[in-house]
Order: structure tokens, then sequence, then C-alpha cells
């Protein structure tokens, strides 16, 4: 075949390689690709990342944002034949493709869902309440978080060269910050041709994203306090980018995601013939062949009861047995090679020093159907391993061979299950299987410091479960220690990382001004008529509208309460009602006064309000006693677009009575046309 030249884009144009590195196929080490960044200017990406990406994505909110990247994933989509094509040449099956192409865009369209449901349509996100910093309420403060004036580096491995770029894409776009991608050179190619789909594609603003196909030169020295590094890759690796001077003398923000000895647990209840045990064996099988094992998730460590051993030894076993490894442009090939003869050396390596504690359950090709050429290519055999004793052995709890092999081990309880899946110093996944709530319990608070997700599996998720090696968008992935001590994904925490958190302080006014929400005690304006008959576009924040008063009788209290049945005694006897506390005699019904309340400000023609869809954030600070007047003030509190045809509005209410004093707040939510 052609040898592909992988190109970098740097300031808005591709590069050419240079000073190429040879890059082989995995399957028979043959030359694929050439990459090289000899002629790169690295300073100059750096500042036109800042200067010309962060001002281009800072123009849009985050739900313009949310659309890119919408608008990307579907792009991506019609044109993913062409990147499952090259994914084969990297030794990665058809299935092995499937979970980085259509795991890559399927994030994106996690974040762009997720950017319109949870991020407001404005260039400023809300970080929790306002606080009221003095008595009067007249000086308060509140977090904001804005995108961060800098360049965000993201540094890949070489397992996943789409789902590792869009991952970290995602939220950083989301978040408004440009990007820098550095993949791993082994497979860049796989990454290059995805990347030149989103440039072609038009879709990202100018400077949004840059490409380095290659070695990353010096880079890392032009990075300053407003910048970010996220990093995948290993422990060493990590390390080593972590220490590197300027990011330390400017307090760069880094993150790591480095491969860990993640562990499997399975439970006593879980014998053989049991939904648990049939899981566990199954999903074993699968996190050493997926990728042939190439995966920061996978398990290394499968820790079960000592009565257990020999039942999942055997089970297990056979599975490996029939595997068919080979070419994955094979027929039947369900496990291919590893990335490169360079992994192979790194993963033949790590095992030797593995048998040193171990005894040998299943390695070699002997009975396994090889469809490809063991000398030529990156193949390496799923192998298991046993380690009696676990509690004495040191290899096992801190080598990793990346690769298809996992090491058996005998646990005595749950506590001793937890302390050994502690032993691996940090992770990104420990599972538990098992039927017995209490065993899940226990292992879970034993072990959770030690972890960044753990996951559950038993009956009642079945089929449903995503499995032991499958980060989503919606959870963090990421894990303390060996792992790297950083988070990535976990739905709109992953946002806030390319942000800056800030405290304002200053009066209701300004904080309103600043975050594009109302809060009590800020200025209101009079609409020139009932806000319930205008567009959302045309709704100011802060307009607010004072109803007429109405009257609570003792009438309204007993209908109410036949009516519904709500005939507890603080509303129907005065005598009991006086003898709480909290109330001087009967009351009324919280839920009568906002039906009441409705009944004052809701405009009742039809009009630009197309829904009331609930409300939050309910109190009922005052009680009311029968003969009191109440009046409502509606205000608009923020406005938050959902598509194209309306947007949801959200009004601050309060239920006021003849005192002056809020006897019941809340919000409400209304879809309006726009």
């Amino acid at each position: 075949m052609t040898l592909i030249d992988v190109q970098s884009y740097a300031c808005g144009r591709w590069v050419a390689p240079s000073g190429p590195r040879l890059i082989r196929s995995a399957i028979d080490g043959s030359p694929v690709a050439q990459a090289g960044t000899g002629a790169l200017d690295f300073a100059a990406m750096a500042r036109f990342a800042r200067d010309v990406g962060c001002g281009s994505l800072c123009e849009t909110g985050f739900h313009e944002r949310a659309r890119m990247l919408k608008a990307l994933a579907q792009y991506l989509t019609d044109r993913k034949d062409a990147l499952h094509a090259l994914s084969l040449l990297t030794g990665a099956t058809p299935a092995d493709g499937a979970v980085d192409i259509e795991g890559g865009i399927a994030t994106l369209f996690v974040y762009a869902g997720k950017g319109r449901r949870d991020l407001p349509d404005a260039k400023v996100y809300l970080d929790g309440a306002a606080e009221s910093l003095s008595r009067s309420g007249a000086f308060q403060g509140r977090h904001i978080a804005v995108p961060r004036k800098g360049v965000a580096v993201h540094i890949n491995a070489f397992n996943f060269p789409v789902w590792g770029m869009l991952e970290k894409l995602a939220p950083t776009l989301l978040a408004g910050v440009p990007a820098i991608i550095k993949p791993a050179t082994d497979t860049c190619h796989v990454t290059e041709a995805c990347f030149r789909m989103i440039v072609d594609s038009a879709i990202l603003p100018d400077g949004a994203v840059q490409l380095v196909a290659g070695g990353a030169g010096d880079l890392l020295d032009h990075l300053g306090a407003q910048d970010i590094v996220a990093f995948t890759g290993s422990a060493a690796t990590g390390a080593r980018l972590r220490a590197h001077p300027a990011l330390i003398a400017n307090a760069t923000r880094f993150t790591a995601e480095q491969d860990s000895l993640n562990a499997a647990i399975l439970g006593p209840d879980a014998r053989p013939g049991t939904p648990e045990f049939d899981m566990f064996v199954r999903e074993a099988h699968r996190e050493i062949t997926v990728k042939a094992g190439q995966k920061c998730t996978a398990m290394r460590r499968l820790i079960v009861p000592a009565a257990l051993m020999d039942d999942v030894a055997e089970a297990l076993a056979a599975r490996l047995t029939a595997a068919v490894v080979g070419d994955p442009r094979t027929d039947g090939v369900r496990m291919g090679p590893l990335a490169s003869a360079a992994q192979k050396a790194d993963v033949t390596a790590a095992t030797a020093r593995l048998r040193a504690e171990t005894t040998t359950i299943r390695a070699g090709w002997d009975g396994i159907d090889l469809r490809g050429d063991a000398a030529a290519g990156a193949y390496f055999p799923p192998t298991l391993l046993r380690c009696d004793d676990p509690d004495g052995a040191r290899a096992v709890h801190d080598t990793e061979a990346f690769g298809p092999v996992a090491t058996l081990m005998p646990a005595r309880d749950a506590a001793h299950a937890a302390t050994l899946a502690n032993r691996g110093g940090g992770s990104l996944v420990a599972s538990v299987f098992t039927n017995d709530p209490d065993f899940a319990r226990r292992v879970t608070l034993e072990s959770a410091a030690w972890h960044g997700r753990i996951y559950i599996a038993d009956r009642d998720a079945g089929r449903d479960a995503t499995g032991h090696g499958a980060p989503l968008p919606h959870m963090v992935h990421g894990g303390p220690g060996r792992a790297g001590g950083g988070e990535e994904l976990g739905g709109i925490r992953a946002v806030m990382h390319y942000m800056q958190r800030t405290a304002v302080q200053g009066s209701p006014r300004m904080l309103a001004a600043i975050g594009g929400e109302w809060l009590q005690g800020a200025p209101t304006v009079q609409g020139p008529d009932h806000p319930f008959r205008r567009r959302f576009h045309d709704l100011a924040i802060g307009e607010t509208l004072t109803t007429a008063s109405r009257e609570v009788t003792l009438d309204d209290i007993a209908h109410f309460a036949a009516f519904t049945g709500d005939n507890f005694y603080a509303h129907m006897d005065e005598e009991a009602a006086k003898a709480n506390p909290f109330f001087p005699g009967r009351v009324a019904h919280g839920y009568l006064l906002l039906s009441f309340a409705a009944g004052l400000f809701v405009d009742p023609d039809p009009g630009p309000v197309l829904a009331n869809t609930g409300l939050d954030a309910l109190r009922f600070l005052k009680p009311v006693s029968p003969g009191a007047m109440i009046h409502v003030t509606l205000t608009v509190k923020a406005k938050t677009r959902r598509n194209d045809d309306y947007g949801e509005v959200r009004w601050a209410v309060q239920i006021i009575d003849q005192d002056g004093d809020p006897t019941a707040v809340y919000e409400l939510l209304t879809m309006n046309a726009f």
C-alpha cells in the first residue's frame, strides 16, 4: 500500500511530516505511514491557540458550542467507514474499532446534549446559589466559571486513536477553550484521518483545534498559567510530564489518566451456575481479549474466593483457549495483535516479571486458532496466571502487562478482597460481581478511596450494564494514586476542568448583571403587559408582575381539605394546631397557597407560554392563617434556550402576606415560544 504521510495541522494550515518516523503495521510489520514534527513552531502554535482560538470560541456561548459538537458528531458518523478501514491496520478488530470510533462519536453526542440541558444559554456558568454576605442582603457573593484564556494540550495514548481525542475534545470545546492534540505516534494516522474530517467540516471556528503528528518537541516549554495539559498514558510518562519545569513554574493545570492495575472481585455467593459467576467469567474474557487487552480499564487482577479459584480458572481458561486471534481483516478473528512490535516487547517483559510470582493457567499458542504470522506481527497469546500468595507478592500489584494478560488470586472475605484491590495503589476501576448487597457495600466502602469508579454487576443490572471496562461520558473517568490522580469525563465536571472558578462579590444588582440571572434585591422592571403574553426573546431578566390580593378564608381551607383528602390536623383542628410549635392555630395548606398563587398570576388565554414544566426550591416560610391577604410577585429569574422553537423561563415566585412577609418562595419553570 502507499505510505501515508501523516500531517500536522498548525496555525490553520497543514504541515507535511519532517524528520519522519516510520509507522509499521501491527499485523505484519510492513510500513504503513510516516509522521514527524521537525518543521513545527510550537511557540507559534500556542500563541495562535490563545490569540485566535480563544477569541473565536469565547464569542460563542455554551449552547452554540453544544450545537457545534452535535453537528461534528453527525458529520463524523457519515464518514466513519474510512476510519474503520484505517483502524484495522493498528490491529483493532471491527468490534475494537467500534469501541474506539463509535464510542468517540457517541461522547460528542452526549456532551452536545448535556451542554443544552445542563448549561445555560450564556457565556458564564453559575456555580451554586448566591451567598448573602451581609445581614441586609445588600452585599452578596457567588461563584462563576469562565473559560480559561489559554490552550488545552491533549496528550493521548495509542490504544484509542479516535475516542481518546474526542473524549477530551468534547468537554474542552464545550468549555470554550482551544486544543492542541498530540496523539501517540504509533496510531496517529487514524487520529489524523478523523482530525482531517473535523477540519474539512468547517464547523469549528478558526484556531479551535490543532494537531501534532509526531513528537511534541518543546511544546510544553511554551505553556503558562492559563493553559491546561490533559494526559493519558503510562505512569512513567505521566510522572515525567508532571515534573516539567515550565508546568511547575507556571502552575499549569495538569491532569493525568494513567495505566492502572484494575481489579475484579467475585463475591462468595457467586458460585458456578449463578448469573454473577457467568458474568464474571464472560467479563474477564472480554477484558483480556478486547483491544488485545490494551485498555487502561482492563481487568489485570482477578480476585476470587479461595474455594472458587479452580472453578474460575477452568471456566476462563476454556474461553481463552477458544479465542480466534489474527489479522483483524480476516473473518472470524476476535482478537488482533498488539499495536506494535515495541508494545509486544513491553508486554513480554512485564509478563516475565509476573511469572516470578505466579504459576501459569493458560499461555502460549497451543490450542489457539492463530490466523496470522506470529513472527512478523505483534501477536501475543491470551495469558492467565495464578498467584496463590497475593499477600506476599509484589509484582502482581505493581507490574502491568498492557496486553491480554490477567492474574487470578484468592481472597478470604470482603475485607481481604478490598485490601488486595487497594494494593494496586490506585486504579481507574474496580468491579464487584455479587448478588449480595452487603458484600457489595463492604467492598465499596473499604476500597472506594482507591478507585475512580466501582462497577457492581448483578443479575438485576443484567444486559443493561455497560461492563467493567467501559468509561461513560456521564461518569468520571480517572482515579487516585497510580491511576494519575485526575478525572476526565463525568458530564459537566469535565467541562469545569477547562474553566476558572472565581468568587465574585458585590451588590445583587452587580451580580445579576454579571451572571445574567436575577437575584433577590436586584432591580426589577414592570413590563408593558402581562409577562405570560410575551415571547421568550421579549422577556427581560428582572421583569416582574405584582398581582392583586386575595383573602384566604376558613371555608377555603375546609373546602380544599374535603376536595383533596388532606385533613392534616394543622389545617382542621384548632387546638391541636395551637399545640404545634410551628402554628398559631389552623393554617392554610401549603398546596392551597400554591394553587391560589397560580390563580393570581396565570393568564388564561392561549399565548407564548406553552407549558408549566415544574417548580424548584419550594420553601414555606411563614404560616398563613384564615383571614390573611396574600398576593404574588412573579419575576423573570433566568432564561435557558432549549431548541429553535421554545425556551425555558425560570421565574422567581414569592407569595406575600398583608404584613409584607414572604410566606412561600419557589422557582416556576415554563416553556415559552420564541
